[in-house]
């Protein structure tokens, strides 16, 4: 299959997604011989046109699960901003060492269904994002080993292939089940949906590096303690402030905190498929 450039794609709030994607697609296009570039998505201004690829491109598409699945408020993104017009694509998914459930057999569907054709697809375990003690710095060395062989096998598949396969078999269900519902260290369903991170003002000095790097564009650059619109709890915020000025005290959201740390510091293992 003749392929002239690769490119990463992906959603990435908080770095995680856009290491494993830009890890997979350097890899593949250094083993094809091409050139590779990167289109990240995160933040609204980047979600303003559709993108289109073609038959010579080689998409390796990227997004973290939130609850099991693609982020609700970036599946119409997936659905909507990019035109596959017969490019293939690696479906990759990275999630908090609890499980990626759904979100890579998602991806996949929606990717085949705006006109890819998918070729492998990974689910990819990385540091959760809302604790430093669930999976800290994964991916790592022996992670990033298993990413760079994945990446040649596929590239090899696709150099090798002569004509266009069936979707790549993943894990997951299909059709595609509900969001995982989040628990609390009381096994009853936590409800954070409404929660929104706080800001210690005697540490915050209104650099407004938060909201430059909020992918919903909710936090008021003139006054960053006041968060306007809808949080997902992407935690890019938290991560991002050079002050460790914000954080989050709803106590359905920390139960939940609380519960994982309780249940999902064993290490997942990366899946890939191929």
């Amino acid at each position: 299959m003749k392929i002239t450039k690769v490119k990463a794609v992906y959603y990435s709030a908080t770095g995680n997604a856009k290491k494993v994607v830009e890890a997979i697609a350097g890899t593949m296009a250094k083993e094809l011989d091409v050139p590779m570039e990167s289109y990240d998505f995160t933040l609204p201004k980047n979600r303003t046109e559709v993108q289109v690829y073609g038959p010579e491109d080689l998409v390796v598409f990227g997004t973290p699960v939130y609850a099991g699945r693609v982020p609700n408020k970036m599946l119409p993104v997936v659905q909507g901003n990019f035109k596959g017009e017969g490019a293939l694509a690696v479906p990759v998914v990275v999630f908090g060492n609890r499980n990626f459930d759904n979100g890579l057999i998602e991806l996949r569907n929606e990717l085949e269904n705006n006109g890819f054709h998918t070729v492998a697809g990974a689910g990819i375990a990385t540091s959760h994002v809302f604790s430093d003690v669930i999976a800290p710095g994964r991916p790592d060395e022996k992670d990033m080993a298993l990413i760079e062989e994945f990446a040649k096998k596929a590239a090899r598949k696709v150099s090798e292939m002569t004509e266009i396969p069936a979707p790549i078999a993943v894990r997951g269900d299909d059709p595609v089940g509900p969001y995982y519902t989040p628990l609390g260290t009381d096994g009853k369903p936590a409800v954070f949906l409404k929660a929104k991170p706080l800001t210690n003002m005697e540490l915050c000095d209104g650099c407004g590096i938060c909201a430059q790097v909020c992918p919903m564009g909710s936090i008021n650059p003139e006054n960053c303690a006041e968060v306007t619109g809808i949080c997902i709890k992407c935690q890019a915020c938290i991560k991002k402030c050079p002050k460790k000025a914000k954080y989050f005290d709803d106590p359905a959201f920390l139960s939940h905190v609380a519960m994982l740390e309780q249940n999902y510091t064993r290490r997942a293992e990366p899946e890939m498929f191929l």
